[in-house]
């Protein structure tokens, strides 16, 4: 395949937490919670040109029946408190947290957004997502939760509420005295008044507008419904997809319905995350990646996995035996609390692991090596850079989110062996041009001016 290539590869970031993917046993393996290894794995990706290092979130500590969850590496520090610490020790790198909408308020999440945006000189991005189960929302609210139905409701309102803050102050806002030389706002800089089912809210907004206009807004969504709320609010879309052609139908669907919201099919980006493995032969790489897979899917981790879809206790199970024959009791209360839950019909999920099992000659363990890792990219420095070339200029998406298994340093080696050659190959940029995180990810200036900064 040639080498030249004209559509350009977005490349996050992000550190490995809460999950069995994280070889939090490898002797260099670093903490998830000391700022060290957030700043290492952000200054890493700033050497490689990134484009924004991605923050995930864990609202509650998992449970399995009713135990706190002891497969996970637990704790989450708060994430604007991360960011805001990394905006002060790279100087070019987006920085997108995940912060959900469900348990938030509009005034706060845009003045949180907002101010990470000025810190940060335009390198905010909030990665939109909703929640509708008891478990977490007790943490926030009595109740605690909204009905599945109306988590987009509140969604869009909340991100539609939070863009007319922004909003609130225009460009034109702060007016330079010439006597002081200071910045001085006018009269109605700020003001809003929001009327919805979700909100009754007004007054005025105390920041002035940021560097970007808007920070970035990220979100991910598979339902027919989360689809059509991402293609007309999002500027990038997480995808779940990592295999063509199901990513490339995936991608021609989502540009499909920002057309059919009034948008241009370049104004959303599409971006599915990976891990990687890399190897001096395609034959020791692979040798690697299964001895990783081994690590990290141990019999107690293969049967708590299944336990999710079979939502019953298979601790009797022996993990190098068979798939369990019997089915998935999705009436009982859930067994695993606080895990995203990926499989829509537990029985159609159930029956396809049974006839891999049995066509494979796999045992539990083995099926669920097989099944549950999401298209890592495996190979020598060579062919993980061809693979990520291909893929974006087939469609598949418009660049990939990275993280390693072990953290904070796993970064490095992709930075050091792969990010050189997608240079060579002109589809990732050797120096940073833009100014914003919006610049960078190629989307549309929203700007009417060029924003001023109180002073």
């Amino acid at each position: 395949m040639s080498t030249e290539s004209t559509k350009q590869v977005i490349l996050g970031a992000y550190l490995g937490g809460v999950n069995h993917h994280t070889a939090w046993w490898h002797p260099e393996a670093g903490s998830q919670i000391d700022f060290s290894s957030f700043e290492h794995t952000a200054r890493t990706a700033e050497r490689g040109k990134f484009d924004f290092f991605f923050l995930a979130e864990g609202l509650a500590l998992r449970e399995r029946a009713g135990q706190i969850f002891d497969q996970d590496i637990i704790g989450r520090p708060d994430t604007f408190t991360v960011l805001a610490s990394l905006a002060a020790v790279t100087e070019h790198l987006g920085l997108a947290g995940t912060i959900n909408a469900t348990f938030n308020e509009p005034f706060e999440l845009a003045r949180q957004f907002a101010t990470l945006d000025h810190l940060s000189g335009g390198r905010a991005a909030w990665n939109v997502v909703t929640s509708f189960d008891a478990f977490t929302g007790r943490n926030f609210r009595r109740g605690g939760f909204l009905d599945p139905a109306d988590r987009y409701v509140r969604a869009e309102e909340t991100l539609n509420a939070v863009r007319a803050l922004w909003d609130s102050w225009s460009v034109h806002d702060l007016v330079a005295d010439k006597e002081t030389g200071r910045f001085l706002a006018r009269p109605d800089a700020g003001a809003f008044a929001i009327t919805g089912r979700q909100f009754d809210i007004s007054g005025r907004f105390g920041v002035p507008r940021s560097p970007q206009g808007r920070p970035v807004v990220l979100q991910a969504g598979v339902s027919p419904q989360g689809r059509d709320f991402a293609a007309a609010n999002a500027d990038a879309i997480f995808s779940p997809y990592g295999k063509l052609p199901e990513a490339a139908d995936f991608y021609r669907d989502i540009k499909a319905r920002a057309v059919a919201a009034g948008r241009a099919p370049g104004d959303i980006k599409i971006l599915p995350s990976a891990s990687f493995v890399l190897g001096d032969t395609t034959a020791e790489a692979e040798e690697k990646y299964r001895a990783i897979q081994r690590e990290q899917v141990t019999g107690q981790t293969a049967l708590i996995l299944l336990e999710q879809i079979w939502n019953r206790d298979l601790s009797a199970y022996d993990p190098e035996g068979p798939v369990p024959d019997i089915d998935p009791d999705p009436e009982a209360a859930p067994i695993i609390q606080g895990r995203a839950f990926l499989h829509q019909d537990r029985f159609a999920t159930a029956r396809r692991l049974r006839e891999v099992a049995e066509a494979k000659k796999l045992s539990l363990r083995e099926v669920v090596i097989d099944q549950f890792e999401r298209g890592p990219l495996v190979g020598t420095p060579a062919e993980v850079a061809e693979h990520i070339d291909s893929f974006v200029r087939s469609d598949g998406s418009d660049g990939f989110i990275l993280g390693s298994h072990l953290v904070p340093t796993g970064l490095d080696e992709f930075v050091d062996r792969v990010v050189p050659l997608l240079q060579d190959r002109g589809v990732l940029r050797a120096e940073y041009t833009g100014t914003t995180l919006r610049d960078n990810l190629g989307l549309p200036d929203i700007r009417s001016a060029t924003p001023v900064t109180a002073r």
